[in-house]
C-alpha cells in the first residue's frame, strides 16, 4: 500500500495539471526507495517501475496501460483489473508475493541499473522524439527560473 506522503505528492501533481506519469512517478520513487531500503527486492530495474505504476493504476491515476500485450480483450482486462477498485487480496497469495519480492536482489534500484534501463528505454525512441522532450525541457526550465 502507498504511503501517506506519495499519494498526496500524486494528488499536488494532479492539482497543478501535471501529467499522469509525473503523478504515477511519485510511486515508482517509493518503490525504488523500497527496494533501497531493503523492504522487499525486485530482479530488474524494469520490475520495479512496473510495480510502482501497478501501484499508481490501483490509486486512482490514469496512466496508460502496458503498450506490448499480446492480446487486446486480455490488455483491456489487465488494465480494468488495475484501475477499478481492488477487492481484498487473498492473504495467503499476498503472503506468498511478499514473500518471493523478499528474495529478490536489491541491485535493481542501484544507479547503475536504473541509468541502464533509462539508457535502454531512450534507445527505443526515435531521434526526433527524444530532441522534442529535450526541446521541451529546455522550455520548461527556461519558464520556471
Amino acid at each position: 500500500m502507498p504511503e501517506k506522503k506519495t499519494r498526496e505528492a500524486a494528488r499536488k501533481d494532479k492539482r497543478e495539471g501535471k501529467s499522469a506519469s509525473t503523478q504515477a512517478g511519485e510511486y515508482v520513487h517509493e518503490e525504488i526507495e523500497h527496494v533501497r531500503e531493503g523492504k522487499h527486492g525486485a530482479r530488474s530495474a524494469k520490475q520495479a517501475i512496473a510495480i510502482g505504476l501497478s501501484k499508481a493504476r490501483r490509486d486512482g491515476v490514469k496512466v496508460p496501460e502496458k503498450k506490448a500485450t499480446k492480446k487486446a480483450a486480455s490488455k483491456k482486462s489487465t488494465a480494468k483489473k488495475a484501475t477499478k477498485k481492488a477487492a481484498t487480496p487473498s492473504r495467503t497469495r499476498s503472503a506468498a508475493a511478499k514473500k518471493a519480492l523478499k528474495r529478490e536482489p536489491r541491485k535493481a534500484a542501484s544507479k547503475t541499473a536504473l541509468s541502464r534501463q533509462a539508457t535502454k528505454a531512450a534507445s527505443k525512441r526515435s531521434a526526433a522524439s527524444r530532441s522534442a522532450s529535450a526541446k521541451k525541457a529546455a522550455r520548461t526550465r527556461a519558464r520556471n527560473s
